[in-house]
């Protein structure tokens, strides 16, 4: 039992005891504080000094890492071994950016080699439609790609794309299409051409009911537009496992790229899931993504956990949230190139960590991971930050930024990098009685009215906080930082001594879609479902205005 290791057992207890001390002291009690707690890479500063850790909690931090056996684990996976046990799968995205090429083999298949070919694969087919050579159905250059998935099949592509835009020679826009609600692919078809529109359909089983019925809506389009059901060849291509579903659907052999069942969804930008990115940025700039990640993946490797960020970002996290009681963590990328790291991280820990039993099937009794929310930060200070700053509820913070002024426009970035750094020191010192009414006094109020105002202009700090700076957002850069946190995600799942790779709440509520899909589709409520359902389906089954989008749906298949 995680509970029972000494190291546990001494945080619990130091946990009762941190609680009552400010961040703001521990500085004061050391002036090298900034220099103990951050650990620099080339291109890359993490400051972890603005937590509620003292020597002794870090100690025990470290020796929570060893005594859960972080390292042997992180071996088991970078060897390929089943660290996905209630799926019996090995866990290898970082063998799609191995830039060393050493041999790696599972089941007796050279991973390595696989991954090479694959990526020779993609290189190929991405060069010769940027250079106009494999075209649509008329013979026109495709300049628009749309790529529908959902989840890692798209927030990782998203993210990338929407990081790297500067970096983009825009022979190509790419659009990406998740929501099974109408209104986006419709309003994505709207403005493309069906002669120079080309699509990309990423399931690893080729089944995924959103992705089918989106990808279904768009070959609909294609054949209208085009007047011809075999056009859908010359302008889909396939990212998925099942190749004989997808040649089904419409798409040649030769165009449906590989996902491996050895690389969770979430984790899989990497690999042919990328392809949009490849498509964008060209496939040098998707190597330098790759050689950042896999930079990375060597720190991971080969730094002892004193000094291994992934490590220390962890334990950091399990710290605050299952020993301080944090259940929240917020994402606060200051850099507007980062606006989707928010939401792409808050599905990489939430659903790799959100589970509530261990390794054996126990049910854990202590705090797993926190909630992850966020969004760019100087929007946020706008809007949520009066919540981090003054609400009763502790959230620990990670702040993102850059060095390089992309824009041009100095002070502007100058601006942006105070404020960040400012909102970090904010939210650790705070501003005290006292302070507050010396405030006041400056500015003339009476007596009556400090005594008044005072109590509303508190603030506690004691805020943890992290700070991640990049020299700049480079796709070098942003493979390290995906990489970092997918290592922070792994780390975290060891020492709560949880699976994280595999996704049951999803796979629950996919099944049970299904089966009320059917029920409307039939136009019937069967009785198996509870009451609430049945009488929610009855409602939206015999309303009016349910009846007519099948209208819609049949006059759309005609």
């Amino acid at each position: 039992m995680r509970t029972d290791l000494t190291s546990w057992v001494n945080l619990t207890s130091l946990a009762k005891e941190m609680k009552n001390k400010h961040i703001s002291d521990l500085f004061n009690q050391d002036n090298d504080r900034f220099s103990n707690h951050s650990v620099q890479l080339e291109g890359l500063l993490f400051d972890y000094s603005k937590n509620l850790i003292d020597d002794r909690v870090f100690t025990e931090l470290v020796q929570l890492i060893e005594q859960t056996e972080v390292c042997n684990w992180r071996n088991k996976m970078f060897s390929g071994e089943k660290i996905n046990a209630t799926e019996n799968r090995a866990v290898l995205h970082t063998a799609l950016r191995n830039r060393d090429a050493s041999p790696l083999y599972v089941d007796g298949q050279d991973i390595t080699a696989v991954v090479k070919q694959e990526l020779s694969n993609i290189k190929e087919y991405v060069e010769q439609v940027r250079a106009g050579d494999i075209t649509g159905s008329t013979g026109k250059a495709f300049t628009d790609v749309v790529n529908i998935g959902v989840g890692g099949s798209n927030l990782g592509p998203q993210l990338v794309t929407g990081a790297l835009k500067s970096f983009s020679d825009n022979v190509l826009k790419v659009h990406y299409v998740s929501n099974v609600d109408g209104v986006q692919i419709s309003e994505t078809l709207e403005q493309l051409n069906y002669e120079t529109t080309l699509f990309i359909v990423s399931s690893k089983t080729f089944t995924t009911v959103e992705t089918l019925t989106n990808a279904t809506t768009a070959s609909t389009w294609l054949t209208k537009q085009s007047g011809a059901k075999q056009s859908i060849a010359e302008h889909f291509v396939a990212v998925s496992a099942s190749k004989s579903n997808a040649v089904n659907f419409g798409i040649k052999p030769e165009l449906i790229f590989n996902m491996w069942d050895w690389v969770g969804g979430r984790f899989s930008l990497w690999s042919a899931i990328g392809l949009p990115i490849v498509l964008y940025l060209g496939y040098e700039q998707f190597c330098q993504l790759l050689e950042g990640a896999h930079e990375m993946d060597l720190h991971f490797k080969n730094a002892e956990p004193e000094n291994n960020i992934p490590m220390l970002m962890a334990a950091i996290s399990v710290w605050n949230t299952t020993f301080l009681g944090a259940m929240a963590h917020v994402i606060l990328p200051y850099d507007e190139c980062l606006n989707m790291l928010p939401d792409y991280l808050q599905q990489a820990e939430m659903e790799s960590n959100g589970k509530s039993v261990n390794w054996l099937g126990n049910v854990i009794n202590y705090p797993t991971v926190p909630l992850i929310w966020g969004g760019t930060g100087i929007n946020g200070q706008h809007a949520f930050y009066q919540f981090l700053h003054q609400s009763n509820q502790v959230i620990p913070a990670d702040f993102i930024g850059s060095l390089t002024n992309k824009s041009g426009l100095e002070n502007h970035h100058n601006t942006l990098v105070a404020n960040m750094i400012a909102q970090a020191q904010g939210l650790m010192t705070g501003f005290d009685e006292a302070q507050v009414r010396e405030q006041l006094s400056r500015k003339g109020l009476n007596a009556k009215d400090i005594e008044r105002i005072t109590p509303h202009k508190i603030h506690g700090g004691n805020r943890p906080s992290n700070m991640l700076l990049l020299d700049a957002v480079t796709p070098h850069s942003l493979g390290q930082l995906i990489a970092l946190y997918e290592h922070k995600i792994f780390v975290q799942g060891v020492i709560l001594g949880i699976y994280s790779f595999d996704q049951w709440g999803v796979e629950l509520g996919k099944g049970l879609a299904q089966d009320i899909q059917n029920d409307i589709d039939k136009d019937s409520v069967t009785a198996h479902h509870d009451s609430s359902t049945r009488s929610l389906l009855a409602y939206y089954i015999n309303h009016p205005l349910s009846k007519s989008n099948k209208v819609i749906q049949s006059a759309n298949r005609v």
